[in-house]
């Protein structure tokens, strides 16, 4: 892998307002994070921002998905600096931001050969219009997207869909009742329950199997994986999560891979953290997973 290269991706216009009226937080979770000193903690090149279009919160059912020209566009200049650090050898440490910002990636690796990714969340993001009667934000429906399950200005640029194939989808984390519609697909679906009981092991076999044939990967991370014991200030925090030590455990064994492309970070939501001991828990669990990397 190259040198870390710190890039924010502070959009969030994949989600809900989570009140009416209110705009989502987890824009602010870059510079949360970069306040616990990350950037010089990782040894990183700072990459800078990409600046997302305005959120627009209102939505009906019958309107598509949720800031869906917004979500394209951002994608498009996402993709084209992603491409950019890559092709300058860089590995990208996004901080997002919502899920959307997995279709920049996966469209960038797309555009460069077949590449897989490791999916850690505690929902399995998979709501297309083959399973639901409408589509709504796509921070629910990032990995349907990125798997050809949506509108094709997301889900086909460039003739391009799916950016991932299912094989080559490995999600981890996820809570167990989450995921039998993405296992029924032929997604490879490792639970929180069975990681917190069996180890990391049978996981890092998975991506080993899934990755070796492959042209690399890529690592989303949406911290609500954590059980909200230890992170709660996301949007929709489910119990029976992951420890940040078995965690950063996946995350050193999935970087330590050969074909590790980069990865991102989604979901946190400093508005939820008013003290910043969560953000500070978060920057830890990321300078822990990638020390040594450098």
């Amino acid at each position: 892998m190259g040198n870390l290269v710190l890039l924010d991706a502070p959009s969030n216009l994949g989600l809900r307002p989570p009140a009416e009226g209110v705009v989502p937080g987890c824009y602010k979770a870059p510079g949360a994070l970069r306040d616990h000193g990350l950037l010089t903690r990782l040894g990183a090149t700072d990459g800078g921002v990409v600046t997302p279009p305005r959120y627009l919160p209102e939505w009906s059912p019958d309107g598509g998905v949720r800031n869906a020209a917004g979500i394209a566009a951002y994608t498009a200049t996402l993709a084209t600096r992603l491409a950019k650090i890559r092709a300058d050898g860089g590995f990208p440490v996004v901080l997002g931001g919502d899920c959307s910002i997995a279709l920049a990636a996966m469209l960038t690796l797309r555009r460069e050969g077949r590449f897989g990714i490791v999916y850690f969340d505690g929902h399995d993001d998979f709501r297309h219009l083959g399973n639901s009667d409408h589509v709504a934000s796509v921070g629910g429906e990032a990995l349907a997207v990125v798997t050809g399950r949506g509108a094709p200005e997301l889900a086909d640029v460039d003739g391009l869909s799916p950016y991932v194939r299912d094989e080559d989808v490995l999600v981890l984390g996820v809570r167990a009742e989450e995921s039998a519609e993405a296992r029924e697909a032929g997604l490879r679906i490792v639970s929180s329950q069975e990681i917190m009981a069996s180890g990391t092991d049978g996981a890092l076999a998975a991506a080993r199997e899934i990755f070796a044939p492959l042209d690399g990967f890529w690592i989303h991370l949406d911290i609500d994986t954590l059980d909200p014991e230890f992170v709660s200030a996301v949007d929709s925090p489910d119990p029976g999560g992951l420890s940040p030590d078995r965690l950063v455990e996946l995350l050193r064994g999935l970087v330590a891979l050969p074909g590790a492309a980069g990865m991102e970070l989604t979901i946190f939501d400093p508005d939820l953290d008013p003290d910043g001991t969560q953000a500070a828990l978060v920057a830890d669990c990321l300078v822990r997973a990638l020390e040594g990397t450098r």
